[in-house]
Formats: structure tokens, sequence, C-alpha cells
């Protein structure tokens, strides 16, 4: 029977995440286990691992095998470095504080990586925040331009409406000329008035 480390799926449709567990090379892939020690979310960047350090490296020294993906995240805690080096220890290669040593060594290089890595993506969601804030201040400030052209223009038709509107009230509002008559009042006024005669 071989026991494997290896991942099984949990979470729901495309937001999985996974357990890290030691199974049975011929149990199903989210069956039976025979232990948990850990889990995975991928999800996250960079991904988020949980790692019972000593239990996956007590397996790994008992015979389990690793799955890629499971191989990659324990290299990635360092459990196959730690491997590693006791193997070294119990060759005679050198002592075990010279591998406690080197794993430490090793342990301060890979944080400083992680938080390399951490700092440089704050920075870039940060360049990026900048990026679009400046673009939607750009275009916010077209839209206020148009705005203001498009009111400027309004007021102007308004006005040229409201000028022609006066002038149409003061040509209606204008008294008539006294001086222009009517042809009919003209001649009643130069008819002479007929004097009544006395009867003989």
């Amino acid at each position: 029977m071989a026991v494997k480390i290896r991942l099984a799926r949990k979470g729901r449709k495309k937001l999985a995440f996974y357990h890290i567990v030691v199974a049975d090379s011929r149990s199903p892939r989210d069956g039976r286990y025979i232990e948990k020690i850990g889990s995975y979310n991928p999800i996250t960047n960079p991904a988020t691992i949980e790692l019972d350090f000593d239990k996956a490296l007590g397996w790994l020294q008992n015979g389990a095998l690793t799955t890629d993906t499971c191989r990659a995240i324990l290299s990635y805690k360092g459990v196959l470095m730690k491997k590693h080096l006791l193997e070294g220890v119990k060759k005679g290669a050198f002592d075990e504080a010279e591998a406690t040593k080197r794993f430490d060594e090793w342990i301060k290089q890979n944080e400083a990586k992680i938080e390399a890595k951490k700092s440089n993506l704050e920075k870039s969601q940060d360049d990026e925040l900048g990026k679009r804030l400046s673009v939607e201040k750009r275009v916010n400030e077209a839209r206020a331009a148009k705005l203001a052209k498009k009111n400027a223009d309004l007021a102007a038709k308004a006005a040229a409406g409201d000028k022609a509107l006066v002038e149409a009230i003061n040509e209606e509002a204008a008294p008539a000329d006294e001086t222009t008559q009517s042809p009919a009042a003209e001649e009643s006024a130069s008819e002479p008035v007929a004097e009544d005669k006395p009867q003989e």
C-alpha cells in the first residue's frame, strides 16, 4: 500500500480550497484519508498555506510519496529542505547544529523573498489604483468641461430668445400714431356740415 501526501478539494464552484491529507493512494480524491496535516488556499495572492511541519516531515521520513502540487507546497514551506539536511546529518556530512544553522538561514532567505513579493504586490496595487484614479479624474474633468460648454450654449440661446420675445412685446405694446387716420374718417372730416334752412 502506497501512502501519499495529496490534496483533497473543498469549497464551492470556482472558489476551491484544499486540505493537505495523508491518504492511501487507492482512495478517491475526496474520500477517506489517514490524517489531515494542513490546508491550501490558492485564491489569495500569495497563496495561503497552513501546514503541520512536524507531521509532514514525519510522514516523509516514513516513506510517504507526494503529488507534484504537494511537493511544491512542502518545498515552499521548507519541509523538503529539513528532510534533506537531516539525511545529511545521518550520513555524517555535518552535525545537527550545522543543519539547524543552515535551515535557519534558508528560512530567513525564504521569508525575505515572501515579504518582497508581498510588498511588490501592494505597490503594484497602489500604482494601479493611482492610474485608475488619474484616468477617472481626467474623464470627470472632460465631462465637466463638456457640461459647462453645453450650459453656456443653452444660456446664450435663452438670452437670444428672451431678447426676441422682449422686442415682440415692445412692438405689440407700442401706441398707434395719432396722425395716421383712416380715409373714411378723413372724408367725413372734409365734408361741410349742412345747415338746416327754415321752411317758408
